[in-house]
């Protein structure tokens, strides 16, 4: 159900407000938000400034890196590219002076002369690091002449590649993959080769000059030196096939594609040279910027890595560096503005308390001052209440003693002092209700159910022109309250909408659930009723609604009005536990506002009425000791005792009943006691006394305050509050006197 915040008036909102001019002279408050927002904005310039330099820098570190690392790979694979392509054409040299050496020779005269061709090839070949060893081969793949040994040891090569390759024409296989040497000490060694020729261009055999891989892997660990962590250099054949490397690649991967697989791409397309950015993949670690170049004509490439994550590793110690230098000093600067911030917070709240403590004394002066007033007229309109509620049980007792003596002569005259009875008993009720002095009897009522049976009441208080609308949800909850006081304060409410509305409007009565919490801007906190009276009057003007709760006020002709029936109604909705508020403006009609505590048990219905039991036949009226201050209305009380059959004792004060009760020689059977009255010892005190007892009297209590009521209902005594039914009395003393009865009956016999 949608409920209205009590923050959300209509036009104004007029709640019992007394304060008046602050003898304080107005401080101008401090301009906390700019110098909040500027310190704001030097933390947000001194965490984004050093942000934006340390990341611009890092980035501009880490490209710089990357530069100089493709520069290294570029420098280093173009020696290494140099280097090779000497030793390449050395070799084809060195080839050519082989072939030339035993051209024209068959196989038998280069075994016939081997001796000889073995010391040419020795001196040869043996004068370079790089060569491994020389050897001439027939066209069989058999082993004629070596530069490392005589006589030349008896082998084939007929099933090797690079032989079966240059047999038939293969460029590549010119230089074969790498393989451990089968004559020699096993040495990793790859060769490069050319056919011999006969005179008639058939082929002849194979020339092969072995060279030494260690030979490469040496110079390229000494080319890198300190690069050699981050980088890494091949020497490829055109497929791939890994001919030297440093650091050394296991057996296994010499004669697979390059490991590369980018690299791999781009040897297979045909380029000369270029730069490649490799991804990192499951085989080869991570990623590599590669720069690779051919070698002169042979199908031979140098290429050089350097690996990415040597670059990260650099760029990440440069940026903690980068970060300490930069952000230490921030950080200082970060703390010395959040300590000025925290101490502009404290300097704030301190600000805002000594604010408060401001506000807060002018209404403590305020409220002391108009609570004084308040307490003056609560306790004479107290006074006046209880001494004319002593006058009217006076006028009432009379009335009850004529009737009972049956003057018929004068029955009218005694309904019309009952009428009038009635309304001083209203006006009395309201008189104490705005002097807090009212006893409220709360209990858990359904408000749309009580509403509905209700409707003819307010209709009969809003007259013929008003129309009645009620917009009351069952879904409302239950509330805890005086049923009698709703009634009066709904009456009240419904009496002035009626004189604002002359010529006729409509008056509406809705409710909704609404819950309270802390921080929402208004006095209350927990679960409330909101019940909303509007009505489509002339309304009130601002200075008349300021003052529409204070008590006697009235903007009504003489006679009209008491200005206490808006005051009732907000001290009711106050004693409740709930507040009252007003919403008016000239013209826009007038909304009054109850917020009630909702009830903590659901609300029953009033249980059927049982049916009356006959009282057994009783002897003998009760002893009763009569206390009473007021003379008048002791007398009328006797009388009207008397009259009920029975014996009473009058004293006027509770000391006296005291001594009477504590007198066995003079018997009583109850004691009927008003509560204020002077001496030592006031109504609920004797109560208390006689409870005390070692045999406890009965006790009935009458008052006419609410907090003596609150009281007396502490103590083990029935309580009246003035005026008194007469009839009720009545049946609260055969009650009393049948349970006597019951006690003194001899035992055995049935009740």
């Amino acid at each position: 159900m949608t409920s209205h915040r009590p923050d959300e008036p209509r036009t104004s909102q007029a709640v019992p407000n007394w304060q008046e001019e602050s003898p304080y002279p107005a401080v101008p408050e401090p301009d906390f938000a700019v110098r909040r927002f500027t310190l704001i904005a030097l933390l947000i310039a001194a965490i984004v400034l050093p942000c934006v330099y340390v990341a611009a820098s890092a980035y501009a570190n880490f490209r710089a890196r990357v530069a100089e690392a493709t520069d290294i790979t570029l420098r280093t694979v173009r020696i290494g590219e140099e280097h090779a392509l000497k030793v390449f054409d050395l070799n084809e040299t060195l080839d050519a002076r082989i072939d030339d050496l035993v051209r024209g020779l068959g196989n038998e005269q280069v075994r016939n002369q081997e001796a000889t061709i073995h010391e040419k090839l020795k001196t040869i070949g043996g004068g370079y690091p790089q060569v491994a060893s020389v050897s001439i081969f027939g066209p069989d793949g058999m082993l004629l002449a070596n530069s490392r040994y005589y006589p030349a040891p008896h082998a084939s090569i007929a099933d090797r590649d690079d032989f079966t390759g240059i047999r038939d024409g293969k460029v590549i296989e010119n230089v074969s993959k790498v393989m451990i040497g089968r004559v020699g000490a096993g040495e990793t060694v790859f060769n490069t080769g050319i056919a011999r020729r006969n005179e008639d261009g058939s082929f002849a055999g194979l020339v092969s000059v072995a060279l030494r891989q260690s030979y490469f892997d040496a110079f390229y660990r000494e080319l890198l030196g300190n690069e050699g962590e981050a980088v890494t250099m091949m020497l490829t054949r055109e497929d791939g096939a890994v001919l030297a490397s440093y650091p050394p690649l296991p057996v296994a991967q010499w004669s697979l594609a390059a490991p590369r697989s980018a690299l791999a791409t781009a040897l297979a397309s045909g380029n000369r040279d270029g730069v490649l950015h490799t991804r990192p993949n499951g085989k080869n670690g991570g990623a590599e910027i590669v720069a690779y170049r051919r070698v002169g004509s042979y199908p031979v490439f140098v290429s050089c890595a350097y690996r990415e994550s040597a670059i990260w590793a650099d760029w990440y110690r440069h940026l903690m560096v980068l970060v300490v230098s930069v952000f230490t000093p921030s950080i200082v600067l970060w703390l010395v503005i959040g300590l000025s911030l925290k101490r502009l917070a404290a300097e704030e709240q301190a600000w805002a308390r000594w604010q408060a403590e401001a506000s807060m004394r002018r209404s403590i002066e305020s409220a002391y001052r108009q609570s004084r007033k308040m307490e003056a007229l609560g306790n004479l309109v107290g006074s006046v209440a209880h001494d004319f509620n002593n006058l009217l049980m006076i006028v009432s007792a009379n009335v009850q003693i004529a009737r009972r003596r049956g003057v018929k002569a004068i029955d009218t005259e005694l309904s019309a002092i009952e009428r009038a009875l009635k309304g001083g008993q209203s006006l009395t009720r309201q008189l104490l209700g705005v002097a807090r002095k009212q006893p409220l009897r709360s209990e858990t009522i359904e408000f749309a159910r009580w509403m509905a049976a209700s409707r003819e009441l307010l209709r009969a208080s809003l007259g013929a022109k008003v129309e009645l609308v009620i917009d009351v949800s069952t879904n409302v909850w239950p509330i805890l309250v005086d049923v009698a006081e709703l009634e009066l304060a709904l009456i009240n409410i419904a009496v002035n909408a009626r004189d604002a509305m002359p010529n006729g409007g409509r008056f509406t009565v809705r409710a909704n659930n609404l819950s309270l919490r802390h921080g929402d801007g208004f006095p209350l906190t927990g679960d409330f009723v909101e019940i909303s009276l509007d009505d489509t009057g002339s309304g009130m003007a601002r200075d008349v609604l300021a003052h529409a709760f204070e008590p006697l006020f009235t903007t009504k002709p003489k006679g009209m009005g008491t200005g206490l029936g808006l005051p009732q109604v907000f001290a009711f909705c106050e004693r409740s536990g709930g507040l009252a508020t007003i919403d008016s403006a000239i013209g826009a009609g007038t909304s009054v506002r109850l917020y009630l505590p909702r009830g903590s048990a659901v609300a029953t219905a009033a249980p059927a009425a049982e049916p009356r039991r006959e009282e057994p036949a009783t002897t003998g009226g009760l002893r009763i000791l009569l206390v009473e201050d007021n003379d008048e209305v002791a007398a009328g009380t006797e009388a009207l005792l008397e009259m009920m059959g029975h014996t009473v004792t009058y004293v006027f004060n509770a000391d006296a009943a005291l001594q009477l009760v504590e007198d066995p020689a003079a018997p009583v059977d109850l004691v009927i006691s008003d509560i204020h009255m002077p001496g030592a010892m006031n109504g609920i005190d004797l109560a208390e006394a006689i409870e005390a007892l070692p045999s406890p009297l009965p006790v009935i209590l009458v008052t006419g305050y609410a907090e003596e009521l609150e009281r007396a209902r502490n103590v083990n005594a029935r309580v009246l509050s003035k005026p008194f039914d007469i009839a009720l009395l009545e049946k609260i003393l055969q009650t009393i006197r049948h349970e006597r009865e019951q006690r003194v009956q001899p035992a055995g016999k049935p009740g």
